[in-house]
C-alpha cells in the first residue's frame, strides 16, 4: 500500500517503545548486517543502511533525483521558485546560488564576533551547583537568535518562531495525520501572517540580510512575490534552528555519558572542540533521508523500479564499521570521522552546515573555558525527555561546576 504524499518511517521501524526511540542503534546494526537492502512493500519503499549505499542515493542525483510526489520531509511539496529541497541541477544550482552567498566562509567571519557575543552571554548567565536545563538555556536560544538576525527578522521574538518552527517540523505520523495536518496549516498561518508584514517593511526599506537579499535578486527575468519570500523564509527559520538546537543537545549529553574521559581530554586540549561536533554528528544525530528512483536499477542487488523511493539510513551508515572502525564507540579522536553523512552529501549537500558548526563550535569553546567539569542531573532519565515518537532530547538538565 503506497501512502500518499508522505514516507512514514515508523511503519518501517515499527518502534513502539520509549527505549526503542532512544537507542535505535540496536535496530540498525541488525539491518546492516542482516539486511542492508530493505524493501517495505507496505509503503512500495527502498531502504539502505550501509554508508556507501547511503552516499551513493545522496550523491547520484540522476539515479536518485529529489523530484518527488512523497517525502519524509514534513513540509509541503508544493513547487515554489526557491525551493531547493525538490529540485536537481540545473534547476537546484541556479536556486541555491540565491541563498548560497549568506552562508560562504567569508560571510560566516563577519558573523563571527556576533556569534561569539550571543554565546558568551548564554554560557555567562549559566549558574553552577544547581541543575539546568541546557537546552532551555543554550541549545534553543543560540541558533534561532543567530538565524533569525541573519534572515533579517526580529531576534526578541525567537520563542514563538521557534514553536511555529517546530510545529511546522513535527515528523510524519500515519497515526496523526488528520491532527498534524490542522497544527501545521495553524503554524503556517500564524508564522506567515507574522513574517508577510516584515518582508512588505524590507521591500521598502531593504537592509543587509537574506530577506533584502531574496527581494533584490532576480529569477528568470523576474523576482520573488512577497509570499514566495515569506515560504522560503519560514522554511530556513525552521530548518536554520532546528538542526543546530539537537547537535548543541546531544554534544551535551555525549560528553556526559557516550565517553566518561572526552571532557578531560577536551579540557586539556580545547583545540579539540571541532573534532568533538564532528563526532557528535556522527555518532549521536538520527536522520533519514530520501530520493525518488529515476530509472530501473540493481546497483545495490535486488531490482529497484522506476519511480519508486528509497530511503537512505544516515544514523546507520554514520556507524558503518567498514567506514568507521568501532563505529559504535563515540571517539573524539577519531580520525575522519568529519566524513559523515549527517549533514547531506552531492549537491544538496546542507547549506547551513558551516553556521551550525560554527555555533557549536562556539558554544563549546565558551563551556569548555569556563566549567570544569559537569555531570547529568542525577535524576535525569533521557527516555523520560523524548519527543513524541521522536530520537531527540526535549531538555537536558546537567549540573555545573566552575
Amino acid at each position: 500500500m503506497k501512502t500518499k504524499d508522505q514516507l512514514y518511517v515508523q511503519e518501517i521501524t515499527q518502534f513502539k517503545t520509549k527505549e526503542q526511540f532512544w537507542n535505535p542503534h540496536v535496530w540498525y546494526k541488525e539491518m546492516r548486517e542482516k539486511s542492508p537492502v530493505f524493501y517495505d512493500e507496505q509503503q512500495d519503499t527502498w531502504n539502505v543502511f550501509l554508508y556507501e549505499d547511503a552516499k551513493k542515493v545522496l550523491s547520484d542525483y540522476q539515479l536518485f533525483p529529489s523530484a518527488r510526489d512523497r517525502s519524509l520531509i514534513p513540509v509541503p511539496l508544493e513547487e515554489n521558485k526557491v525551493n531547493l529541497i525538490f529540485s536537481d541541477p540545473p534547476e537546484h544550482k541556479k536556486r541555491r546560488a540565491l541563498l548560497a552567498k549568506a552562508f560562504t566562509p567569508r560571510s560566516l567571519q563577519m558573523w563571527e564576533p556576533r556569534i561569539k557575543a550571543l554565546v558568551d552571554e548564554l554560557v555567562g548567565n549559566l549558574v553552577p551547583g544547581e541543575p539546568i536545563n541546557i537546552v532551555e538555556k543554550l541549545a534553543i536560544p543560540l541558533p534561532v537568535t543567530i538565524i533569525a538576525n541573519l534572515l533579517g527578522v526580529p531576534t526578541e521574538d525567537w520563542k514563538i518562531i521557534k514553536e511555529w518552527s517546530d510545529v511546522l517540523f513535527l515528523s510524519h505520523d500515519l497515526q496523526r495525520v488528520k491532527e498534524l495536518k490542522q497544527l501545521k496549516e495553524q503554524a503556517g498561518k500564524e508564522f506567515g501572517a507574522y513574517l508577510y508584514p516584515i518582508v512588505v517593511a524590507k521591500r521598502l526599506d531593504p537592509a543587509d540580510d537574506i530577506i533584502s537579499d531574496l527581494i533584490r535578486a532576480e529569477y528568470e527575468g523576474s523576482h520573488f512575490t512577497d509570499m514566495e519570500i515569506v515560504h522560503t523564509v519560514m522554511g530556513l527559520l525552521g530548518a536554520g534552528n532546528e538542526t543546530t538546537t539537537t547537535l548543541i543537545t546531544n554534544m551535551f549529553y555525549s560528553l556526559a555519558e557516550d565517553n566518561m574521559a572526552a571532557y578531560g581530554q577536551l579540557r586539556a586540549d580545547p583545540s579539540l572542540a571541532p573534532k568533538v561536533i564532528e563526532e557528535v554528528l556522527r555518532y549521536r544525530f538520527n536522520i533519514t533521508l530520501d530520493r525518488r528512483i529515476g530509472e530501473d536499477t540493481d546497483i545495490f542487488g535486488p531490482h529497484m523500479k522506476k519511480d519508486q523511493h528509497i530511503i537512505a539510513w544516515i544514523s546507520s551508515a554514520n556507524r558503518d564499521e567498514s567506514q568507521f572502525p568501532n563505529g559504535e564507540q563515540f571517539d573524539i579522536l577519531r580520525e575522519g570521522s568529519n566524513k559523515h553523512l549527517t549533514f547531506g552529501g552531492g549537491n544538496h549537500f546542507c547549506l547551513g552546515a558551516p553556521l551550525a558548526r560554527m555555533e557549536a563550535v562556539l558554544a563549546l569553546e565558551a563551556f569548555v573555558k569556563r566549567f570544569s567539569s559537569y555531570r547529568l542531573a542525577d535524576d535525569y532519565i533521557p527516555q523520560d525527555h523524548l519527543g513524541q515518537n521522536s530520537h531527540e532530547l526535549k531538555a537536558l538538565s546537567i549540573i555545573l561546576e566552575e
